[in-house]
């Protein structure tokens, strides 16, 4: 979904979006299947937008909302499904080339088997007396032969290049979507499904090489009332403000997320949670030492804190069982007045 329509999903408004979304579909007889429901959130939740509009057009001239409907709707307009159908074209479109390439390489077998059997041909006739006029003949015959296998193995050679230039392509388009899939659109940071696939990951490579491994997660205080009191837009400004904040502090090996919301995640291989805490510590006073202004009215909105929790991996625990660590330091944080960093020890010790 886009920005805009999945903040209003995770606020205060969310269960109002969902009551009026329903009554919507009911009213004008809209199967409530998961694609319809998904493309009629972003018709009632903005109805300025390219979706709405064209929802509103096709109503307007009494186009029936069918399956068919739906999906090239959900095509045009919803950024998964079009990811899905950039995915496919690629595929499509890397298997056209595969094809050619064997055409022209069954092709260039045929040929060769042709002037193989020529020579062949060739042989045979200079071991019987021939006189010069079938000399003559058959160096035309293999000079047109050769020429023949010549001309194909240039085509081949072109074609195979051509090619591998196309491939090139194809994979840093596949590259590219690979990316978008994987990023959060507001913050530009990696997004919850990456984040589990790389903390799996950064989990196993750590245990097997014997080497420490931290993770953090890092909360806006006080999030929710800021949103309603200056409304999404002002609130997802404050999110990229963050977010540019933490991704400044995640160069690789390091890797941040946008965990949820106005959740964040961390994860740093190679470090204990002491070491972490220091650089959560300058995330915390970087963030708070800025005042914000709201970019439409340039009104101060005062300045904003975040809260961390940190939890260092054990020997042969649970990825989930880190996670809900980590979670439970940051609760710790909440509890003892915002604002502030708490590592998993930290609770443990104050238990």
């Amino acid at each position: 979904m886009s920005v805009g329509v999945e903040s209003t999903l995770r606020g205060p408004n969310a269960y109002d979006l969902a009551r009026k979304v329903l009554e919507d579909m009911e009213r004008r007889h809209i199967w409530p299947t998961a694609l319809n429901y998904e493309l009629w959130t972003h018709y009632v939740a903005n109805p300025d937008g390219a979706l709405a509009q064209e929802i509103e057009r096709l109503l307007s001239i009494g186009e029936a909302i069918t399956e068919g409907v739906s999906e090239q709707l959900a095509a045009a307009y919803l950024p998964k499904a079009r990811l899905n159908e950039q995915i496919r074209d690629a595929g499509d479109q890397l298997t056209r080339e595969l094809t050619a390439v064997a055409a022209a390489i069954k092709q260039a077998q045929r040929s060769s088997e042709q002037y193989g059997a020529t020579l062949t041909s060739a042989g045979k006739s200079l071991d019987e007396d021939v006189g010069p006029e079938d000399i003559r003949r058959l160096v035309d015959t293999l000079t047109t032969a050769t020429k023949r296998v010549q001309r194909e193995n240039r085509s081949l050679a072109k074609r195979l290049d051509e090619s591998t230039a196309e491939v090139s392509r194809l994979r840093e388009h596949l590259e590219q979507v690979r990316r978008d899939a994987t990023t959060d659109a507001l913050t530009n940071l990696a997004n919850r499904k990456a984040f589990d696939d790389e903390l799996a990951r950064a989990c196993a490579e750590a245990v097997e090489k014997r080497e420490p491994l931290a993770l953090a997660v890092i909360d806006i205080d006080h999030f929710k009332r800021f949103n309603d009191t200056w409304g999404h837009q002002t609130g997802d400004q404050v999110i990229r403000y963050v977010s540019s904040v933490i991704g400044r502090m995640a160069p690789p090996p390091r890797f941040a997320a946008r965990y949820g919301g106005e959740e964040f995640a961390m994860i740093f291989p190679s470090e204990r949670a002491a070491e972490v805490v220091r650089t959560l510590e300058e995330i915390r006073e970087e963030v708070s030492s800025r005042a914000l202004k709201r970019r439409s009215t340039n009104e101060d909105l005062g300045t904003i804190t975040v809260s961390a929790g940190v939890a260092e991996l054990k020997h042969g625990e649970k990825v989930d069982v880190l996670i809900e660590r980590a979670d439970q330091a940051l609760y710790a944080s909440k509890r003892n007045g915002r604002n502030q960093v708490t590592t998993d020890s930290g609770v443990a010790a104050a238990a």
